[in-house]
Parts: structure tokens; sequence; C-alpha cells
């Protein structure tokens, strides 16, 4: 795992579990290099931690934010292992599985709030779709979860074009 990307990963891991995704390989290498057992259940922490993901996506109030560092502050040290050179850890390896996610999820995604500038987070444009991205493109422009709503919606809107040509609206 590249250490410049540590926000970034976090905020993956947070978008994955506010989705409610599966485990990835990012999540897994996480929990094993850290030492960390997931959580069987994470409990109460999806909710808050969803919250959390929809107030830095909508860049709303930072309430939820500030509710998941109260609950889950970080535990900020500096950590070398790697061969990585030092750099910022927010939860200690080892501990707790839930209390890890919650401390690691909750400093990133303040991180991101506050305008990290190698990543952001968004949610999804597409009708019916509520997942949230991690947008690290250059001019930060993603506007969907994947291709497929991506094309989907271009598909649309081209038909939409199409019928309104067909029928003199347009």
């Amino acid at each position: 795992m590249r250490h410049i990307a540590y926000i970034g990963n976090l905020a993956r891991l947070a978008v994955e579990l506010a989705n409610g995704d599966p485990p990835s390989g990012l999540r897994r290498e996480f929990h094993a290099q850290h030492r960390v057992r997931e959580p069987a259940e994470p409990g109460d922490l999806l909710p808050a931690l969803r919250a959390a993901v929809a107030a830095v996506a909508d860049r709303g109030p930072a309430d939820a934010v500030n509710r998941l560092l109260e609950r889950f502050p970080p535990d900020v040290h500096i950590a070398e292992h790697d061969g990585g050179g030092p750099h910022l850890h927010f939860a200690r390896d080892g501990e707790d599985g839930l209390a890890w996610l919650g401390r690691s999820c909750a400093a990133a995604l303040a991180h991101v709030h506050c305008g990290d500038p190698d990543v952001a987070i968004g949610r999804c444009r597409a009708d019916g779709c509520a997942r949230f991205y991690v947008d690290d493109s250059r001019n930060r422009s993603r506007r969907f979860c994947s291709n497929a709503c991506a094309s989907r919606t271009s598909v649309a809107a081209h038909r939409a074009r199409r019928r309104a040509a067909a029928t003199g609206g347009g």
C-alpha cells in the first residue's frame, strides 16, 4: 500500500463500508497490514459512517463527521513500517476491529471534508443509484460510481433526445 495514498485509501474503505460492499482486496490488505480483525458485525458504526460519508459527498455540514470523530477519536501517531518512511496513522495496529475502522475512517473523512487536495467523495448522479464513490481524478470531475451508471445515463439521455427530435420537441 502506498503511504502517500493513505487518506484516499481510507476514504475508499469508508465508501466501501457505507455502500455495503463485500470486503475488497484493499480492505483485506488494510486489516492484514495493521493486524486488525474484520468485525463480524459493524453494528451501529454503519449508520454513523453512512451519515458522515453522505455529509462529505454532499458537501454538507460537518456535524455527522464530528459525531463520528467524537465517538471514534483518532489516535494519531507516526508509524514506520515496510520501509515506507514515517507517516501518520489514526489508530493503533492490532486494536479492536470496530474501533480501528471507526478511528481510521473518521479521520480520513475529516481530512476529505476539509478539502484534502488529493481526493474527494461524491454521490452517483445516475437516476436510481445512491452509491458513493471516491474521486481522485485530476480535476475532480467524476459524476458516477461506475462506468455502468455513466453509460446507462448517457444512453437514457441519447434516447430522450431522439424521442424529442422524432416528436418535433427539440
